[in-house]
């Protein structure tokens, strides 16, 4: 696996929470790839996966892009994030993928797709980020 920006911070809480893993990442395409435990204990009343969380996963992909693509200069704090929900999340396995479409000297904008263990594809975000110093933002 490629080395990243990433190695070299502590794994937040909530990540770990999520069941955050690094699958691949291409830091000069802006690109990364996350897995995500679906857990049971994130499911609402009709047994998928609560919105909220699904969310929560888009988020914590398209940011960290954003810090990998940086090098680890920039942390992104999320302004606006707009999700599309598609297919009912399952518990298992998650997949989700994050492009970076541009970073300014101030603001940065990001797509990202999750995908469940087959295939499907169960949402889709965009989203736009304050840029902040790492060094600030990381202490």
């Amino acid at each position: 696996m490629l080395k990243t920006a990433l190695d070299d911070i502590v794994m937040p809480p909530s990540a770990k929470l999520l069941g955050w893993r690094l699958l691949d990442s291409r830091p000069w395409d802006g690109w990364l790839k996350v897995g995500f435990d679906g857990r049971a204990e994130f499911c609402n009343p009709a047994g998928f996966i609560q919105g909220g969380i699904l969310s929560a996963m888009l988020d914590d992909t398209m940011g960290p892009a954003v810090f990998v693509t940086s090098e680890g200069r920039y942390y992104a704090t999320t302004i606006s994030l707009t999700v599309n929900f598609i297919a009912p999340a399952k518990p298992g396995p998650l997949t989700a993928e994050a492009q970076v479409i541009q970073i300014g000297k101030s603001v940065a904008f990001m797509e990202g797709k999750l995908i469940g263990d087959d295939g499907t594809v169960l949402a889709t975000a965009s989203t736009t980020a304050r840029l902040v110093e790492a060094a600030r933002a990381l202490r």
